[in-house]
């Protein structure tokens, strides 16, 4: 991908979604932090969303605190006097500790204070798939209802998938849901897959580096669902220069000459449909009962012909299920802790994989932005607020200087021995974890830029 090469209108809708994700995430973590701080009568200094080093876009104080919005968008923080945080205020600790310091506290309540933003996030990514559960429920096409197979890209190729192949089972374990295949490879580092091709199950072996590329490519390349592409309906922007307009329930056959069987073939002749990106106008064609239909239509900057088609649920059928408030619970938390032990599993492999690396899955704010949908969606919004909550949560507890687990970890020390790391440990300790942090954020952003202007 090249910088020019970016839809920057689609860019924007996500950068807008990754802010008030992100926003909602930081403020609540830092309230986990203030409310117990403020209940053990701890003067709270600053609240701030992002960082704001030099200057804030916003501040204003009430009472004791300053409330403000910093500049840098990679987090926020709480200022609590008398800890030694991201301020690193070193003149306050040198003085005697006041009663309303942190510092000052029993090890218990300095402990409920630091694994408060812990436990917010927890608790909201419990509510947000909750409420998924109970406002959306749960949908997905089966494996089974893919009659037209995939179509094996590049990646599939090399194992021997051929078109109209259906994959069911990574590992030997059966795969129930489409879209999971990529995922279950790479967690369970498959060896083999299994395939059903004319009604005959074959196991295909998985050659060395697939695992690595499949990674790598962010499980792009592997293979996509067959299905036809049917109209559901026009659209303001449609413009039809000859013939007739597609109606809701025609199937697109042909586009600019080409023949199109199923919507994966605009991936499959990719190159040869690539004369068509900057053309004003596009010929397609449709089947319509017994009838053909041919039309002529403008094609916008973005691509665009101005019609729709159906979805894939749409076309093959899937699944839903549907939860009452009641179901919701057990099935939210349920989806909560499913979704922190695929992440575990997925670290895990950073280290004890041979092809799963770092610099393959690292990204920065760029990469995390680059997830959400192109178009505002509300519940892969929320889907993804969930799903960082609680990896937030797991971040935050790992027992890091400079992190909530970091003082946390010295705290429980303290409880355990009886003996308070000294005020210059913690101020070192803090200083290392801060400087590791800002590497890996800094290493982070460089491979997402190298990513952006085409580099390897």
């Amino acid at each position: 991908m090249t910088l020019l090469a970016i839809k920057w209108g689609a860019v924007g809708i996500q950068v807008l979604q990754f802010i008030l994700s992100f926003s909602i995430l930081v403020v609540l973590h830092e309230l986990g932090h203030f409310l117990p701080a403020r209940w053990f009568k701890c003067r709270v200094e600053k609240f701030y969303l992002f960082f704001n080093p030099w200057f804030s876009l916003f501040k204003k104080k009430i009472g004791e605190t300053e409330y403000g919005l910093g500049w840098i968008p990679f987090g926020g923080y709480v200022k609590i006097s008398g800890m030694i945080d991201e301020s690193m205020d070193k003149e306050q600790m040198q003085k005697p500790a006041e009663p309303w310091e942190f510092r000052s506290k029993p090890a218990w309540q300095r402990l409920i204070i630091m694994l408060g933003g812990v436990t917010v996030n927890v608790l909201l990514a419990f509510a947000i798939f909750i409420m998924i559960m109970w406002v959306w429920g749960d949908s997905y096409v089966p494996v089974s209802n893919l009659k037209y197979g995939v179509w094996a890209d590049s990646l599939g190729r090399k194992m021997g998938m051929q078109d109209g192949d259906n994959i069911i089972a990574v590992e030997g374990k059966p795969v129930l849901r489409s879209g999971t295949v990529g995922s279950e490879m790479i967690m369970n580092e498959a060896k083999t897959i299994t395939v059903v091709r004319n009604g005959q199950r074959i196991d295909l072996k998985v050659p060395e580096g697939t695992i690595r590329d499949l990674s790598k490519n962010r499980l792009v390349g592997l293979a996509r669902p067959r299905y036809p592409l049917i109209v559901s309906g026009p659209g303001k922007s449609m413009k039809v220069l000859k013939g007739e307009a597609p109606q809701n329930g025609d199937t697109l056959i042909a586009y600019g000459g080409h023949p199109i069987e199923f919507g994966s073939d605009f991936f499959k002749y990719q190159a040869d449909l690539a004369s068509l990106k900057n053309a004003k106008e596009v010929e397609v064609t449709f089947k319509r009962g017994k009838d053909t239909i041919r039309s002529t239509l403008a094609q916008t900057e973005d691509e665009a012909l101005g019609f729709y088609y159906r979805g894939m649920d749409s076309v093959l059928g899937d699944v839903h299920i549907s939860y009452t408030l009641a179901q919701a619970i057990p099935a939210g938390v349920h989806k909560s802790i499913e979704t922190l032990s695929n992440y575990i599993r997925n670290l895990k492999l950073l280290f004890t994989s041979k092809e799963v690396k770092v610099q393959d899955n690292l990204g920065s704010v760029i990469s995390i932005a680059g997830v959400f949908p192109k178009v505002w969606d509300w519940e892969s919004f929320w889907t993804l607020t969930g799903i960082f909550s609680i990896l937030l949560a797991f971040m935050n507890v790992l027992p890091i200087p400079a992190l909530d687990g970091g003082h946390a970890l010295f705290t429980l020390v303290e409880m355990i021995s009886g003996r308070k790391p000294s005020d210059k440990f913690i101020e070192y300790a803090q200083m290392a974890g801060m400087v590791l942090l800002f590497g890996v954020m800094i290493y982070a952003l460089g491979l997402d830029i190298f990513h952006l202007t085409g580099r390897k």
